[in-house]
């Protein structure tokens, strides 16, 4: 079946709800909101639960709990507003679209909130998470990272004994197993053990752009053949390996991760509150944190054509069905030129038209061959009707 579904596979947009943005507004930072959504044409977004693996399983666990609350208060106040709800099948998210409404789904980026237990994984799966990045840049009780694996440093040579039982209790539940973020050992070992077709949620292509989190041809073939598919990542040095290597950006982006990170512990990691800090220093800590995060959209950055140039990689290689677009917004400190938020997704799709891509491959891209491997986790898992 063919989906007409415009889809983003990964924005980060839940550590931003972490400050308090309401997205039925327009936040005074950030690159989502659910009227943005609608001026770019998508349909629908998955929102990741994102937890560093500089935490503890404890930390980590908490954060995403408190997340995932951010999300369900977000997407009521959205529904009741009449802009989204939330789809935890394509059947839902369908229903969404045919109702006028966005749709929001759940990812989780890390297990490490999991640690080694699988109930836990059943309660996120229950409270409507859809698909879990096995890691994120450090290695896990899971499996290892790309980052660690480049540096030499892995610790189990890919999946860990207890990665492959995730793996096939991810299979069970229709949960669909996301290799972003792990090595390159962890890949070949995920696409033989699933029964399911994976996911690459938001990676980009090595061939064009040599970082150790972009996905090697052979890496995107094997994928294929699964079924799989790759969704690309905006984040512009995953597109163009030359992007930030000039020393005024990387102080400018060390600036605004400390700026972030003291907004955040400034206002309780999302429960907002204000012991120890005036509401006057609060106020000065985001205007600096806002400021440094305009200041670094002021740095040349990689064009939107070179997102596509990645999805034409793709193309070239594989064929049109096993690419699509996770942007990885609200995670990612610049975004290219000409796609600054998600409001400017259409210029993907027209940039694609120019090409020449056909309408029917153009509607796969922009979210249909996400939906069509989604739905086959579900029909494996017994959760959905063939």
């Amino acid at each position: 079946m063919a989906y007409n579904f415009v889809l983003d596979s990964h924005c980060d947009t839940p550590s931003m709800l972490l400050e308090g943005l309401d997205l039925t507004q327009r936040p005074e930072r950030g690159h989502f909101d659910f009227h943005r959504m609608r001026a770019g044409g998508v349909d629908g977004v998955f929102f990741a639960l994102y937890t560093s693996n500089a935490l503890s399983q404890d930390e980590a666990l908490r954060r995403s709990l408190r997340m995932l609350e951010a999300c369900y208060k977000a997407v009521g106040q959205a529904k009741k507003a009449g802009l989204a709800a939330f789809a935890f099948s394509v059947e839902e998210a369908l229903a969404n679209q045919a109702a006028g409404l966005s749709s929001v789904f759940l990812g989780m980026e890390n297990a490490l909130p999991l640690g080694k237990d699988l109930d836990l994984l059943r309660f996120f799966y229950r409270q409507g998470v859809r698909y879990l990045t096995l890691t994120h840049n450090g290695n896990n009780d899971v499996c290892d990272s790309a980052m660690k694996a480049a540096s030499g440093a892995e610790t189990w040579g890919g999946l860990s004994p207890f990665g492959r039982e995730l793996v096939a209790e991810m299979n069970h539940l229709g949960m669909l197993v996301d290799v972003s973020h792990v090595s390159d050992a962890t890949f070949e070992q995920v696409v033989e053990l699933s029964q399911a077709p994976v996911v690459a949620s938001h990676s980009c292509c090595r061939a064009l752009c040599d970082h150790p989190r972009n996905m090697t041809d052979a890496m995107i073939q094997k994928l294929a053949a699964r079924g799989g598919v790759i969704q690309i990542n905006f984040y512009p040095a995953f597109l163009e390996a030359s992007f930030g290597k000039d020393s005024a950006f990387v102080a400018a982006d060390d600036r605004m991760d400390a700026l972030q990170l003291r907004y955040r512990e400034a206002i309780g990691a999302g429960v907002h509150k204000t012991e120890g800090h005036s509401i006057e220093a609060l106020e000065q800590f985001r205007t600096e944190y806002n400021a440094a995060m305009e200041e670094l959209t002021r740095f040349p950055a990689p064009s939107y054509l070179r997102v596509v140039d990645h999805i034409e990689h793709v193309i070239r290689l594989v064929g049109p069905e096993y690419v699509g677009l996770g942007s990885d917004f609200d995670g990612i400190s610049v975004a290219p030129d000409g796609l600054r938020d998600i409001s400017a997704y259409g210029i993907i799709r027209d940039e694609l038209q120019r090409r020449g891509y056909s309408e029917t491959v153009i509607q796969g891209i922009m979210g249909g061959n996400f939906l069509r491997v989604m739905r086959e986790a579900e029909l494996l898992a017994g959760l959905a009707s063939v």
